[in-house]
């Protein structure tokens, strides 16, 4: 087998490959964030985490519209958790932003064009990212 052919293997069929760190399922439909990871986690995935401005700009570049990430402050306004426990350590907010509007936004999307943040309603429907990591 060549390089491609193997790296091609490492993932499931139409997840795509970051760096060796992990596969990548870009959804082409919408759900509300609680949908997206419930889809993510039956791919034996979770919500994409974006760990720095690599990986940030590969989702961006990789994501034809507004995208949910990992992240929301639903257990305690202000305070950002990853969809695996960790806390928010980089972070690429748009300007103003979280601004918690209407008292509602607990969820975290993804601005593809602009590669930053917005706060959202979790109700809302986008387009999503799972993320498999290969560890």
């Amino acid at each position: 087998l060549n390089c491609s052919a193997l790296l091609a293997k490492i993932c499931p069929e139409g997840w795509r490959l970051w760096k060796l760190h992990a596969c990548y399922y870009f959804s082409l439909e919408k759900k509300t964030w609680e949908e997206a990871q419930r889809d993510c986690r039956s791919r034996q995935a979770h919500l994409v985490i974006l760990q720095d401005e690599g990986e940030q700009s590969f989702v961006s570049g990789n994501s034809k519209d507004t995208v949910w990430i990992g992240l929301n402050d639903t257990a305690k306004e202000g305070t950002w958790v990853w969809v695996d426990g960790t806390n928010l350590t980089v972070s690429f907010w748009h300007t103003g932003e979280p601004n918690n509007s209407g008292g509602q936004e607990n969820c975290v999307e993804l601005l593809t064009t602009l590669a930053k943040w917005n706060d959202l309603t979790c109700s809302m429907v986008r387009q999503y990212v799972c993320e498999k990591p290969l560890s």
